[in-house]
């Protein structure tokens, strides 16, 4: 098995918690970033993000049925909002990124929900939890040890 680093340069953990904090704070529903960043978290395997998220998402207030079907949100579309789902499907779109850009159609969905200065918030907070997911999963960080 190869050994991997478990380090982070201090000055890039400070930054991208930065990126993270202001993000969050821009998009003004801190129960809707937990969702976003569950889900791309998700698409990327990162169990730790995952774990952080969840727990995070439980201390906002998230219900177990939203959190636990939100791998499915598209099927279970009582449970979400109009406004989450329009999120979600732009975090995957970013996330997964196959066509090599995000479709007009999720875009415009996103910007009927969201102002620009919030739409480019969560545009932010889904940059910022893919690249804690790749920085996380390329040193296969298990869960747990992380602090608040």
């Amino acid at each position: 098995m190869t050994v991997r680093t478990r380090q982070l340069d201090p000055a890039v953990g400070k930054t991208m918690s930065a990126l993270s904090a202001a993000a969050k704070k821009g998009l003004g529903d801190p129960a809707l970033a937990e969702l976003v960043m569950i889900r791309a978290s998700q698409l990327n395997h990162c169990a730790f993000c995952l774990d952080m998220h969840l727990e995070l998402a439980r201390e906002n207030g998230e219900s177990e049925d939203r959190i636990q079907l939100l791998n499915a949100w598209e099927e279970a579309e009582d449970l979400y909002s109009e406004r989450e789902r329009a999120a979600l499907a732009l975090t995957e779109a970013v996330t997964v990124l196959t066509d090599g850009f995000v479709p007009d159609e999720v875009y415009e969905r996103a910007a009927e929900h969201f102002d620009d200065i919030r739409l480019a918030h969560l545009i932010a907070l889904i940059t910022a939890i893919n690249g804690w997911n790749r920085l996380m999963v390329s040193r296969r960080i298990p869960p747990g040890g992380y602090t608040w």
